[in-house]
């Protein structure tokens, strides 16, 4: 199965609870979100939501220096990005309920 269309509609979420985790630069985020199981997330589709989240106020960045290349911007998330991430959270155990009870029986009661 082709995951790409399902990546799509859960990487805001996904990348939310990653950096809620602990805080990481764009690259280091694509590694944990495939150590995580999301093999097919690309690295463009990772930065841009990054810079997303980040401009609609749920993500804070900082510059840390590096030795060996150029500086790493750093996200975090905030209060508001916490709040989102909840909000998903829920929105997400819904959805995945009645998609497992529609799966598992072909009834979506």
């Amino acid at each position: 199965m082709d995951t790409t269309q399902l990546l799509k509609g859960v990487l805001d979420v996904a990348v939310l609870a990653v950096v809620a985790g602990e805080d990481g630069y764009g690259y280091d985020v694509v590694r944990r979100l495939r150590a995580a199981g999301l093999e097919e997330v690309g690295d463009a589709s990772v930065y841009g939501t990054l810079r997303r989240l980040y401009a609609s106020g749920a993500l804070t960045s900082y510059v840390v220096p590096s030795d060996e290349g150029p500086h790493r911007k750093y996200y975090g998330i905030n209060a508001q990005g916490r709040a989102m991430l909840e909000a998903q959270r829920k929105d997400w155990h819904v959805f995945s309920s009645a998609m497992t009870a529609l799966l598992e029986t072909g009834d979506p009661r």
